[in-house]
């Protein structure tokens, strides 16, 4: 570099003016950094501590770190007290208070040095991990996700206002130590600089600059060293977000479309509880306004109002009469409608967070026809009653075959979805509109569900042992037909005809593009002439039926005697074979019946 140039990057006023700018609460901040770059002769370190507030102009009076890397690890010290030695535990090795934010660990060079983030810290905002990207994600009220603070070999960085949060609890500040150095090619001389140091301190800010010979290592001449630290100050207790200390916020609550006036107006009325009657209150003791609405009036959305977390499987989970988030927040629904959902309106306050209250609002529906006869049953009446609705009934029966195939059989007659798969059966459901990928979407779910989670290592277990090679290569819904035929069991074509029309409809339409062979199987469906919301309700209903008569067959005790024959029969035979391979082999006749039953073990 020129003279000019190095003179300049020597003077470190660009990385002055760095640390001294104002840091805003979103940004993410580096708590950590070790960077050295040799070709440009550059070195920057960065490492955090946590000073006592009341620590803070000692702390300022020098510009040496308080805490340097790999510290802040438990340590102890020892000293005497009136002639007797004592011995202290320290839980980060220091006794001025001074914590770590960042921690080194090192391994004796055997295993693999890393820096993590400071447990209390993770803790404090409960961060969850994700160890992919390696970033820390906080989860609000609301279940929404954000990445606080990223970690890398070389370079930390957490979002500001979380660290504040935490310091405004702890009543603590944080330190950005920082250490910058520069080197030149060029001398003291050419570049009109003079040796030494000078001290300076700006309000939360210290630092000591200092310009020196470096002797010629690294054929560089000149150094500029800088070394000081940042303070940055905590919020106040109040905006801590940690309870007891974080201030209550007043409630916000939507209003909601309740009903229509004879002009064809609509009335809507606010959700919050404290302002709508209650049966609990018959006396209005709480003085709500005598033409209040009650909190069980029923408030009506479109149906698409549960797309955005069907689609959202892994936060959010769609059930019978419930929307839950994780086990933030859950809300009660009449899903047993065609065409919509409701909600008491009571709840949408009491229930939801505000800004999903905003999200419902915006398919909020003027109210037509009533709550339905399941909810009513459930709600008012608080009798148990069966959903009508067919993804409620299919999943129903989807659980019903997991508990009796367990108990009857010991396995499990549909594997069990695997965790990337659980979204199939969660999201299956008869589509909100008439699109065609919502409409693959369940189809290709469907025989997910159905015909690829077959159990084909106890489906070959029904065919008999004489049987075995010729049906050895058959799969799915093929081997399915073929052990049920074999083994004379009744009313079982109707079923495996609906599945390979199933598998079909998928093959033809959901996994590839469509053409000769979706038509063909499309006509079979009647897809033409109704709506595909109708014919997927027809598809959840026959599949319905086929979990049912799988239930049936299971609980009837055939295919456990079945499989029971089978395997006594293949045992027998592999006893005979084994009896026949030990008398050829022994002179005096007899058989070594501990290497028979081995054999048979291991055959069986």
């Amino acid at each position: 570099m020129s003279v000019k140039a190095d003179k300049k990057r020597l003077s470190q006023a660009h990385t002055l003016t760095e640390m001294r700018r104002e840091l805003k609460l979103n940004e993410m901040v580096t708590v950590y950094q070790e960077y050295e770059d040799n070709e440009e002769h550059s070195k920057r370190y960065i490492y955090c501590a946590l000073i006592p507030s009341d620590k803070i102009q000692d702390t300022l009076a020098h510009s040496d770190w308080d805490l340097t890397f790999y510290r802040g690890m438990p340590g102890g010290i020892t000293y005497h007290k009136q002639g007797e030695l004592q011995r202290e535990y320290l839980r980060y090795g220091v006794d001025n208070g001074v914590e770590p934010l960042i921690i080194n660990r090192e391994f004796y060079r055997l295993r693999e040095e890393y820096s993590e983030i400071s447990e209390e810290f993770r803790l404090f905002h409960k961060l969850y991990h994700d160890k992919k990207t390696d970033e820390y994600l906080k989860i609000d009220e609301v279940g929404n996700e954000e990445a606080v603070a990223i970690v890398k070999s070389d370079h930390i960085q957490i979002r500001l206002k979380e660290i504040r949060q935490f310091l405004a609890v702890k009543e603590m500040y944080l330190a950005i130590q920082f250490i910058f150095s520069e080197t030149s090619l060029h001398s003291l001389e050419e570049l009109e600089l003079q040796a030494g140091d000078e001290n300076k301190r700006d309000g939360l800010m210290c630092w000591l600059h200092r310009y020196g010979n470096h002797d010629g290592i690294d054929n560089c001449q000149t150094f500029s060293y800088l070394v000081g630290k940042r303070l940055v100050e905590p919020l106040p207790k109040a905006k801590s977000g940690f309870w007891p200390f974080a201030e209550e916020t007043e409630g916000k609550f939507e209003e909601f479309i309740i009903d229509v006036d004879k002009n064809g107006d609509e009335i809507i009325y606010t959700s919050n509880p404290d302002e709508l009657k209650t049966p609990a209150d018959p006396e209005n003791i709480r003085s709500v306004d005598n033409d209040a609405p009650s909190y069980l009036t029923p408030v009506h959305f479109s149906k698409k109002v549960l797309d955005k977390y069907y689609q959202e499987r892994r936060k959010y989970s769609v059930e019978d009469s419930i929307l839950r988030c994780g086990s933030l927040w859950g809300v009660f629904i009449d899903n047993h409608h065609e065409d919509r959902v409701c909600a008491w309106l009571g709840d949408l306050g009491r229930d939801l967070p505000y800004s999903e209250q905003q999200y419902w609002r915006q398919h909020n529906i003027p109210p037509t026809g009533g709550i339905s006869k399941t909810y009513f049953d459930r709600q008012l009446r608080a009798q148990f009653t069966n959903s009508d609705m067919p993804e409620h009934i299919f999943k129903q029966s989807y659980r019903n075959l997991q508990k009796v195939s367990q108990e009857n059989l010991g396995e499990q007659w549909l594997l069990p979805l695997n965790t990337a798969d659980t979204y199939h059966l969660q999201g299956m459901r008869i589509p909100a509109t008439d699109e065609q990928h919502d409409f693959d979407e369940v189809v290709l779910s469907l025989t997910k569900v159905l015909i690829d989670s077959l159990n084909e290592a106890y489906l070959k277990k029904m065919i008999p042992n004489e049987k075995r090679e010729e049906f050895k290569d058959k799969r799915g819904i093929a081997l399915l037909e073929a052990v049920l035929h074999l083994n004379g069991i009744e009313g079982a074509n109707g079923h495996v005809d609906f599945l390979r029309k199933l598998q079909s409809l998928r093959s033809s339409g959901s996994a590839h593009r469509k053409g000769s062979k979706y038509k063909k199987i499309a006509k079979h469906f009647n897809i033409e002439n109704q709506s595909l919301r109708d014919v997927f309700t027809e598809i959840l209903n026959s599949a319905t039926n086929v979990l049912d008569f799988f239930i049936t067959l299971v609980k009837s005790g055939r295919i456990r005697e079945i499989v029971e024959k089978n395997q006594m029969e293949a045992g027998y035979a592999a006893m005979g074979e084994m009896i026949g391979i030990a008398n050829s082999g022994a002179t005096d006749g007899s058989v070594n019946h501990d290497e028979v039953i081995y054999e048979l073990q291991s055959k069986t």
